[in-house]
């Protein structure tokens, strides 16, 4: 069984695509499961700012006429920060997607969301470890029924939470700490989720594209000072801009740059 400390709140994210830097969400549900085993629920409709692709809502059923009249992710931000708490985060593909969009969303409407402390579970990273399926598959594997409402926020929420308490039952080395699944369900030594910065082997942070792939950050910013304004200016993520920041303003602090 699992073992929570603290709350720990299962999200699903409907989108007008996948682009995390310049897609927005339409839907978002989130299952707080609380450590006495009660749990909570928040499901909401986004009014996107954009028109919501075709494509996109053919597959989540969410149109732009359905979301009119909702409120914007501005609106509700608050709310959902708030419903969040302290909570630690699980989804399926959510370390890839849907932690990194959400945080963008919170970014983009200056609402400090802050992942420090906030374990993050993905189901899905442990279900390709141990089993290689799709949400649709693990649900039938795990919790031997039909996810017959798939693309709904809510039921790809609920059901990834039944497939987590699954996996939890189902194998021994999966212990139910939260900090277990956290690093069991992580891949790499991703710093910024969207992978662009990472850790080596040293626990450094290093640049992981372009022509500085594998070079400390640090080192990066102290012989191209001028690194650091093109990312600033380029379709990075929010997300990764922030741990950038965060990573110049301490090596400056601490006398390295």
């Amino acid at each position: 069984m699992l073992h929570l400390k603290k709350p720990l709140a299962f999200f699903d994210l409907e989108t007008t695509g996948v682009n995390v830097a310049e897609d927005r969400i339409v839907e978002i549900s989130v299952i707080k499961l609380n450590s006495d085993g009660t749990e909570a629920v928040l499901t909401l409709l986004v009014n996107p700012g954009m028109p919501i692709p075709k494509e996109s809502s053919d597959i989540h059923g969410i149109t732009d006429e359905k979301v009119a009249n909702e409120p914007t992710f501005k609106e509700l931000a608050h709310q959902i920060k708030d419903f969040i708490g302290n909570a630690d985060l699980s989804g399926y593909n959510c370390l890839k997607f849907d932690v990194p969009l959400l945080m963008e969303e919170f970014l983009r409407n200056e609402v400090d969301f802050s992942m420090k402390n906030r374990k993050v579970v993905d189901v899905q990273n442990i279900f390709h470890k141990l089993e290689q399926r799709t949400l649709v598959a693990a649900y039938k594997f795990y919790c031997n029924g039909d996810l017959t409402n798939a693309h709904s926020a809510e039921a790809d929420t609920r059901a990834t939470m039944e497939v987590l308490l699954a996996q939890v039952e189902k194998y021994d080395e999966l212990d139910g700490e939260v900090e277990h699944l956290h690093d069991f369900s992580k891949r790499g030594n991703s710093v910024d989720f969207a992978g662009h910065i990472v850790e080596n082997d040293l626990g450094e942070a290093v640049f992981n594209f372009g022509k500085n792939k594998g070079v400390p950050v640090i080192e990066v910013l102290k012989k191209q000072p001028g690194y650091y304004s093109w990312m600033m200016d380029a379709q990075f993520p929010s997300y990764t801009k922030k741990v950038l920041t965060e990573l110049r303003v301490d090596a400056f602090n601490k006398g390295l740059l």
